[in-house]
């Protein structure tokens, strides 16, 4: 797949790039994998920003399709109804997603109201439809010091929270004010080579979970409150009885 963006930083003959062939899928979604980035920073040389450009830019070439999702302009949460347009543009995304990658700041301690907000306007259930259930999640912070995990541990949680399947790798860019030139690019080295990595597991994980999401996230408790058949239920009664 050809991409505008300049990747050098890549050495190509290392990575490895995930096919649907070679991973036993082509009977699975045929379209590209669909990654949605938000970023918790409206500052005009955001580095978390810069950071999401960065892993679209390697989702891109990867074979993704991807969107980056701007904040500006989203209404604090249960300020307006939710069909304002940032609302409903974000929300439309996520259910358009198949992975996302959450990119924050660390601010006192942890992610930025920015992103937080976003997240926060993605309801767990919407009409029957959970938008964020089951789909993939990598997380990303920077920070302005050394390095921490303040901000990539709390989104942990939230995608927890919000049923998603995030993945095991994620990046911490510690003093990002030096990882970055005037471009606006990020520099080689080990902290980039941890963008790649997290953005090329990301890819695997979104191609082995996306056809197989409904089936994953069932849950006996929901299938039995809704009164669906449960496969070895009277066993299970016989069993605790």
């Amino acid at each position: 797949m050809t991409t505008p963006f300049d990747l050098s930083n890549i050495a190509p003959e290392f990575l490895d790039r995930p096919d649907l062939a070679r991973l036993g899928l082509t009977a699975g979604a045929a379209h590209p994998p669909r990654i949605l980035l938000l970023y918790g920073s409206l500052r005009e040389r955001s580095y978390s920003k810069l950071l999401a450009l960065e892993a679209e830019r390697l989702l891109q070439w990867m074979g993704c399709e991807t969107r980056v999702y701007d904040p500006l302009g989203l209404p604090q949460v249960e300020a307006c109804p939710a069909d304002h347009p940032k609302v409903a543009e974000l929300r439309a995304l996520s259910l358009w997603s198949e992975g996302q990658v959450w990119v924050s700041p660390e601010r006192h301690g942890t992610l930025t109201g920015i992103l937080k907000s976003q997240i926060d306007w993605l309801p767990l259930e919407e009409g029957g439809v959970r938008p964020t259930q089951g789909r993939t999640l990598a997380v990303m912070q920077v920070s302005a010091g050394s390095q921490s995990f303040n901000a990539v541990n709390a989104m942990r949680i939230l995608g927890r929270w919000m049923r998603m399947v995030t993945i095991p790798n994620q990046s911490s860019v510690p003093k990002a004010y030096t990882e970055f030139d005037d471009a606006g690019r990020m520099k080689p080295g080990a902290l980039y080579d941890r963008v790649v990595d997290v953005c090329e597991e990301l890819v695997k994980f979104t191609l082995l979970v996306r056809d197989h999401d409904a089936y994953l996230t069932d849950r006996y408790s929901e299938r039995k409150s809704a009164g669906r058949p449960v496969p070895g239920a009277a066993h299970l009664k016989a069993a605790t009885a």
